[in-house]
């Protein structure tokens, strides 16, 4: 049996557990085998399906597990390749848009299919160019072809989003037509570099809009195998571009070029909202951004302990902190912080740690070295200002002198410290010790992001109170297998308030891909 052909049994969500799971690592062995041996090739730009190559020195993308394991040279766009790749988009999408929306949706089913097939290959890429687990790695390739079932659904579901309107008199015909705004940039993050580089730009394609594509610098070769996907599936010549580079480079280019109509972005929140600031100059654009969390647990009286502790060590430490949705903060309540600590730091002790494509391992790498210096700040302040429960360090010694890995860190802060409010997007959990679910409640809003956030209690009307009061767009209660993380498509929306996101209508739910078009009344005299 090849990964080509991978049984649908191997369903892999965030969440995934108990399942027989021998059959599932020979096939990601076969896989990893495969996809090292293509490693360190040179790839192009591709403009019009075509590739094209820079006068730019090359990206050299190295693997987090091991920095001199060179998994490929990427050219690096200019801000003439932008230009070449938009013009080209705004050209190819009028015929997209015409395109009746059921044979769109043939196009990015088949798109959905493909992934499938190849998912233990994308999975592999993922695990050694982002340091992500085995599972991780694979529900991150699931997860992105449900992204698309999910919002083929959506379209099927509104009938193309064409509504019929009243009438003022007999001989009236109305109709609401959600169209298509043109040209989106959509520009991806490392983390979940498939899915939600999926995610984004499927919601855009699907909508009739034609796609220029930056995927992260630090994970261009994930992005290479999604392009390939959309190529594979029949998504029309110029309706997709392929463009990796710095975003010091092309940032710029592509968000300020006039035939540009949207931004999809997903990415830290100074960026976002200097982009939300400058690229509306002339009259209003859309720009959808998921702008990163600063998430809470909150762990009240009540609270089943155990599962608590469980659900936090998932969601602060899987992906080694680096999610959008990771706890970074923990309120608890005095009368059981002794106790629900112990725990806490029992399970977090207990975490496998090492090169995440091997079986079994939990924790692998941080991303880059920027993100090491970002984790050791931390810990050196953490350390003057407050106490280390664990961790606190870079690892040492074997597999760890090769590559980015820094342990698994839990401190105790006073509640008006800055690491409570600072995103950090590492392995670096904060612990609160609050006096009530009033006070914990509080201490969770302060923060200018609202992304997700998460309780433990036995108790209905203190989860009702978190539900109501909480600042958070993406909110669990009681959850073992991750306290603020693990959104699924169609079972999470996930959306973000404050600082999190710009439109408070998130991936995953019911209402994204209408926010890929517009509304246009349309009236026929009869």
């Amino acid at each position: 049996m090849t990964t080509a052909t991978a049984p649908k049994q191997f369903k892999i969500t965030y969440s995934s557990a108990n399942a027989d799971m021998t059959e599932f690592h020979r096939m990601f062995d076969e896989a990893l085998a495969k996809m090292k041996a293509q490693a360190g090739k040179e790839h192009p730009l591709y403009i019009d399906y075509k590739p094209v190559s820079s006068p730019s020195s090359p990206i050299v993308d190295t693997s987090p597990i091991d920095t001199s394991f060179v998994l490929g040279k990427f050219a690096a766009a200019t801000p003439e390749h932008v230009d070449q790749a938009v013009r080209s988009a705004h050209k190819a999408q009028k015929a997209w848009a015409r395109t009746p929306w059921q044979d769109r949706l043939k196009i990015m089913r088949k798109a959905a299919e493909i992934i499938r097939e190849r998912k233990f290959e994308i999975g592999a890429v993922m695990s050694l160019e982002v340091g992500k687990s085995r599972m991780e790695a694979m529900g991150d390739a699931e997860e992105s072809a449900d992204l698309i079932d999910y919002y083929c659904h959506q379209m099927e579901e509104a009938d193309g989003y064409v509504k019929p309107l009243g009438k003022l008199s007999p001989n009236e015909k109305t109709c609401s037509v959600l169209r298509p705004f043109g040209v989106f940039v959509c520009i991806a993050p490392f983390n979940f570099p498939m899915a939600l580089s999926t995610g984004m730009s499927s919601a855009a394609l699907m909508a009739g809009n034609a796609v220029v594509y930056k995927p992260a610098q630090d994970t261009p070769w994930t992005g290479l195998m999604l392009y390939h996907v959309y190529k594979d599936a029949g998504v029309p010549t110029g309706v997709f571009h392929y463009v990796t580079g710095t975003g010091s480079a092309i940032g710029d280019a592509l968000w300020r070029s006039p035939l540009v109509d949207g931004i999809v972005f997903t990415g830290s929140k100074e960026v976002g909202m200097r982009m939300v600031k400058e690229f509306s100059k002339d009259w209003p654009k859309p720009a959808l951004m998921e702008l990163g969390g600063k998430n809470p647990a909150i762990v009240t009286e009540s609270a089943d302990l155990d599962l608590a502790a469980e659900g936090i060590m998932k969601s602060a430490f899987g992906l080694q902190g680096q999610k959008c949705s990771a706890c970074s903060r923990v309120y608890v309540d005095r009368k059981v912080s002794a106790p629900f600590l112990e725990k806490l730091l029992a399970k977090t002790q207990a975490i496998t740690l090492g090169d995440p494509t091997q079986k079994d391992v939990y924790f692998g790498p941080v991303i880059n070295a920027k993100a090491v210096r970002t984790f050791e700040q931390a810990a050196a302040l953490a350390k003057k200002t407050g106490k280390v429960l664990a961790g606190g360090e870079r690892l040492k010694g074997g597999v760890f002198d090769k590559g980015n890995f820094v342990a698994p860190t839990i401190v105790e802060l006073p509640l008006d410290h800055e690491l409570f409010r600072n995103e950090l997007f590492v392995p670096f959990l904060s612990v609160g010790i609050v006096e009530s679910l009033h006070q914990a409640i509080a201490e969770s809003n302060k923060a200018e992001y609202g992304l997700t956030a998460g309780i433990f209690s036995k108790k209905k009307e203190e989860i009702e109170r978190f539900f109501d009061e909480i600042e958070s767009g993406v909110c669990y209660a009681n959850r073992r297998t991750g306290a603020t993380t693990g959104a699924w498509p169609g079972v999470q929306s996930f959306c973000g308030w404050k600082g999190s996101g710009s439109t408070g209508k998130g991936g995953c739910g019911p209402y994204y891909v209408a926010q890929f078009m517009r509304e246009q009344s349309r009236t026929v005299m009869e």
